[in-house]
């Protein structure tokens, strides 16, 4: 039997969390998904199936040069939570999507994120 791989591993925790877990209008869902050098976030209502506000570290005027990934995460859950109040969402369900939450990156992601007015 062939040894599971980091990818087929997570997508497996991703769909145990998602089984539990759905985002409302009331209280929608804030997925993360990260890569090797970039995050992406988007708050979306399951019940409508619509993406709320999103925020990347792909967007346009977002400066990558000389920052850590630990400070890429910071500044796009700050972008994500100004974004999130101005459409008037304060709560959310935090979905990790399969990531690891003790890793750094989406422990600083949901910090910052909290830090600037989101309550998960």
């Amino acid at each position: 039997m062939p040894k599971a791989d980091k990818e087929t591993i997570r997508n497996k925790r991703a769909f145990r969390i998602r089984k539990k877990i759905s985002g409302t209008a009331e209280k929608p869902r804030l997925s993360v998904y990260r890569s090797n050098t970039n995050i992406l976030a988007q708050i979306i209502d399951d019940a409508a199936q619509k993406t709320l506000c999103a925020a990347s570290s792909y967007e346009k005027g977002f400066v990558t040069e000389g920052k850590t990934k630990v400070d890429i995460s910071k500044e796009v859950g700050k972008m994500l939570a100004e974004k999130a109040v101005a459409c008037g969402i304060k709560t959310v369900v935090f979905d990790r999507n399969g990531y690891l939450y003790k890793g750094a990156r989406i422990k600083c992601f949901a910090d910052a994120a909290r830090e600037n007015g989101l309550e998960f």
